[in-house]
């Protein structure tokens, strides 16, 4: 039984097999489930922030897996540096926002964690919101990537994300769930 009083599936109790372990990714099985487990086990930050002028930030790159370009929230692995394995969340989303867009933030704020893709993967990503943000630098990332930053008007934000989509960008769905925590989630 489950914390909830539901039955477990028989699966639920077999031995885990790891297929194939990568430096980031572990391909496993459990019974007849296959599923990628992170190897990091801080999981991922997603950050949603807005600037002094109302504007909300987005991010452009192209993304090898599904060979397109996409537009997403900053985000980043928790705990993926050489010497920072212990890394909290709300830091490593901190440093993702600044890496990526070159805006630092003064304060942030756990909205929600959950996972980012259940039947698939052990991920959990984790949802803050930057708070007081202050322009430190271009963006664009780390030596490996190459990332465009986007400044659209809050109340735009949707139609923008929609008008992408009409011109071929792949558009994260779980943009719109930071949308949404955006407007009606308490601030911290």
């Amino acid at each position: 039984m489950d914390p909830h009083g539901h039955s477990l599936p028989a699966d639920a109790d077999a031995p885990v097999e790891t297929l194939y372990q990568g430096r980031w990714l572990s391909l496993r099985r459990r019974g007849r489930w296959e599923y990628v487990e992170r190897n990091n086990p801080g999981g991922a930050a997603i950050v949603i922030a807005v600037t002094p002028g109302d504007r909300v930030l987005f991010v452009e790159q192209y993304r090898v897996a599904i060979q397109s370009r996409t537009i997403e929230m900053p985000a980043g692995l928790v705990g993926d540096l050489a010497g920072q394995e212990d890394e909290g969340i709300l830091l490593a989303a901190q440093r993702e926002l600044e890496e990526e867009t070159g805006w630092r933030c003064s304060r942030a704020a756990l909205l929600h964690q959950g996972p980012s893709s259940a039947g698939m993967s052990t991920e959990m990503i984790a949802y803050v919101r930057a708070f007081d943000l202050v322009k430190v630098g271009a963006g664009g990332g780390d030596a490996s990537e190459d990332i465009v930053v986007h400044e659209v008007p809050r109340h735009e934000a949707g139609a923008w994300l929609f008008a992408r989509a009409a011109e071929g960008y792949s558009i994260d769905p779980k943009l719109f769930a930071g949308l949404w925590l955006l407007e009606h989630c308490a601030t911290g």
